[in-house]
């Protein structure tokens, strides 16, 4: 396949149903409704083309994108490449994987937007602007691209919380604007120190830069031990606020609850992630050292996630709030596998942040097929749910089973991967963290035996089944669920390389 512009098609096919949707008068909702689920297409097409070609033998550098964009200085004494911002798009098997992630969701949380009740046109142009950021998150081959990405990313999420959300979505939209503001101010002043350190902003070299003493000599100005752990700790503080890590976490659990189910799915599927991506590209790919020497302290983190949003998921009444802390306590098992860092360890990070990518998606999915009926989410009032709504129920306790770890599970993949290589190298931290693996059990069956076989406390006893077009992504979901769990390969194939690679920068 030729790769000219691929990597380009990919992030910005979305675009054309942008434009394609302003011209729509906004009375044509069934139009609208079609137009924005098949604006989310092209790009799931095109990943999951790169992805069977990447597992045929592909090499993704021929899918590399560099364009000249702009300069900021012209001296003689300066290469050409010196204090130059390219267009420059590349992908490697990690960032395959989050591409095809988010392609996914997005499609089929498009799917799971037949429930928005109101100005669908507005809704979709966001919903497809938020999917254009995503995507080139992944996609960006330098710091300065991957920061514009992000940063598209923040403004249509706020509109979607803020106008679409629950009653306090106004609210749960300013919180997540400003922590994850925050954090992108402190990542934007690391990437310009960076950049006028180096004179560059592109990945692969910067890593070249800082790792190879016979390159750092061209460094326009040094870069001390004090400063690179100032930019370290600054990127744990930046990607930390978006994963979130405790104490910056309070604004994820009003997203979570006020934001429309289907934003949910992009929001807890893909957006935490980039956390994760970040501290993985950029934490250990540029100051791999100082990751080193931080990497029991990443644990305890991770083991304090676990374990705060476990305890505190138990003692909620509302579903979504459960859900909330246990993504929350989720991404804890993340922190843990980069933690022990070794091949094991940082192997479960990767395959936890893809598995509760499409589980969270699941559950959230389901509760907005829940709501559709009850009006509530409430645990106590949706007693009975086995009775009136047995798929529903079915399908809500396999993405519980998901959720909690069971074999055959992508969940069971990620965590028992993450736990054995933090056993390898902090066997007493990872044995408290266990107990957060049984808190999640407890909460969670807690939650949803209570909704599924529990008494019936709600007036609408003759509550719908989900429909065909609900029934869809649930079942896809459920598949992609059960295909990791029980072929874990086709993650661990293409990352693989990726894996290798950071090991070897890590020196472990």
């Amino acid at each position: 396949m030729n790769g000219t512009y691929f990597l380009s098609l990919l992030v910005f096919s979305p675009l054309v149903g942008i434009l394609l949707l302003a011209f729509v008068p906004k009375t044509q909702e069934r139009t609208i409704k079609w137009l924005g689920f098949l604006s989310t297409l092209p790009s799931l097409i095109l990943s999951l083309f790169a992805f069977v070609q990447y597992l045929r033998g592909y090499r993704l550098e021929h899918l590399a994108e560099k364009h000249d964009w702009v300069r900021f200085a012209d001296f003689p004494f300066l290469t050409e490449s010196t204090f130059a911002i390219r267009y420059e798009l590349s992908i490697d098997g990690f960032s395959l994987v989050m591409i095809v992630l988010t392609s996914l969701l997005a499609t089929l949380a498009a799917v799971a937007s037949i429930h928005i009740k109101k100005e669908w046109k507005g809704y979709f142009m966001l919903f497809l602007l938020l999917e254009i950021g995503m995507l080139g998150v992944f996609a960006a081959g330098n710091m300065i691209l991957f920061f514009i990405f992000l940063e598209i990313t923040l403004v249509p999420m706020f509109f979607l919380v803020g106008k679409w959300g629950g009653f306090e979505r106004e609210r749960a939209a300013y919180s997540y604007l400003l922590y994850n503001g925050i954090g992108s101010a402190i990542l934007l002043i690391a990437i310009i120190v960076l950049f006028a350190r180096t004179g560059t902003s592109n990945i692969e070299l910067l890593k070249e830069m800082l790792h190879n003493p016979a390159v750092e000599a061209q460094l326009v100005a040094p870069i001390s031990n004090d400063l690179r752990l100032g930019l370290f700790i600054a990127l744990l503080i930046a990607f930390g606020i978006k994963l979130p890590i405790v104490p910056f976490h309070r604004w994820i659990l009003r997203v979570h609850v006020q934001a429309p189910p289907s934003i949910v799915m992009l929001h807890s599927g893909v957006l935490l992630k980039i956390g994760a991506y970040g501290l993985i590209r950029f934490g250990i790919g540029l100051f791999p050292d100082q990751f080193r020497d931080f990497a029991f302290w990443i644990a305890i983190l991770g083991v304090v996630n676990l374990l705060y949003g476990a305890f505190l998921a138990f003692v909620q009444d509302d579903f979504k709030m459960v859900l909330a802390y246990s993504s929350v306590s989720h991404m804890g098992i993340v922190l843990i596998g980069l933690g022990a860092l070794n091949e094991a360890g940082i192997q479960g990070a990767i395959f936890q942040a893809v598995s509760h990518g499409f589980i969270s998606a699941l559950l959230f999915l389901l509760v907005s097929i829940l709501y559709e009926r009850t009006s509530t989410t409430t645990i106590d009032r949706l007693g009975g749910l086995a009775k009136v709504m047995p798929l529903t129920a079915g399908c809500l306790l396999a993405g519980a089973m998901a959720s909690l770890g069971l074999p055959g599970m992508s969940g069971f993949v990620s965590e028992f991967t993450a736990f054995l290589g933090l056993f390898k190298t902090e066997p007493v931290v990872a044995a408290i963290g266990a107990l957060g693996i049984i808190m999640t059990a407890v909460y969670l069956l807690r939650a949803v035996l209570n909704m599924t076989f529990g008494a019936s406390k709600r007036d609408d006893v003759q509550a719908l089944d989900m429909s065909l077009a609900e029934a869809i992504p649930v079942f896809v979901l459920l598949a992609l669920i059960v295909m990791i769990g029980v072929y874990p390969h086709i993650l661990a194939k293409p990352l693989q390389a990726t894996i290798e690679m950071m090991m070897n920068g890590l020196g472990v």
